[in-house]
């Protein structure tokens, strides 16, 4: 079984059309919490209140940290997506740390990210554009099938 963890952006379908693209093989799929306001306030609704926007932000960043930590350390393959509407720092971040534990990188984004992600693209096996890329990808890997 391949392990994959999905990293990134959580304001599109990209992790949907992968996980449907790669009905059929023998694949895991694992992320961080997508829903935007549980991840937001994760550590506050743990921990407890904090007055301070700088503090409520952290408990909940050191929170999803340990998620993020366990999916990409135990992850066979990360991808990781840069969308078009934010600039993803913790994309990036997930994306050096990865490629730091060794781990087979894969970066999806658009062409007008081409030069910002330069130094990230470098470090990735392969850089796409669209998930079904990223689903040619897996099965290929997993079964030599280039695409029909």
């Amino acid at each position: 079984m391949l392990k994959v963890y999905l990293s990134g952006e959580i304001h599109t379908d990209w992790r949907e059309r992968i996980i449907a693209g790669a009905q059929g093989l023998d694949v895991s799929f694992d992320s961080p919490v997508t829903d935007h306001a549980a991840s937001d306030d994760c550590g506050v609704a743990i921990l407890g209140a904090e007055p301070d926007k700088f503090w409520h932000d952290r408990k909940g960043a050191q929170i999803n940290a340990i998620r993020t930590r366990k999916g990409i350390a135990d992850a066979d393959v990360v991808v990781v997506r840069f969308g078009d509407q934010y600039k993803q720092w913790n994309a990036a971040f997930d994306a050096g740390y990865a490629a730091a534990l060794g781990k087979s990188l894969i970066i999806l984004h658009g062409p007008d990210h081409a030069h910002a992600l330069k130094e990230v693209d470098a470090a990735a096996l392969a850089v796409t554009q669209e998930p079904e890329q990223v689903v040619q990808i897996l099965r290929y890997v997993l079964t030599g099938a280039l695409p029909g």
